[in-house]
C-alpha cells in the first residue's frame, strides 16, 4: 500500500530532522530554521499515521454491513 510506504518515507525524514535539530543544540549553533524543520515531515506523518490507525476500524464496520 503506497499510504504505508509514503509514512515509512516520512518518519525516516521525521528522524533526520529531530537528529540534524540535536547535533545543531548541541554545537550551540542559533538557527531556528532547524529547530522549525522538523515540523516540515511532522505534519503529513501525523495524517498517515491518523489514517493508517483507522484504516483496520473502518475496514471492519464495512466487513460488517456486507
Amino acid at each position: 500500500m503506497w499510504i504505508r510506504q509514503i509514512h515509512r518515507w516520512l518518519s525516516l525524514a521525521f528522524t533526520l530532522a529531530v537528529i540534524a535539530n540535536i547535533v545543531a543544540l548541541t554545537m550551540q549553533i542559533q538557527a531556528t530554521w532547524i529547530g522549525l524543520l522538523a515540523f516540515v515531515p511532522l505534519i503529513p506523518l501525523l495524517a498517515t499515521g491518523l489514517y493508517l490507525f483507522a484504516l483496520p476500524y473502518v475496514g471492519r464496520r464495512s466487513g460488517a454491513r456486507s
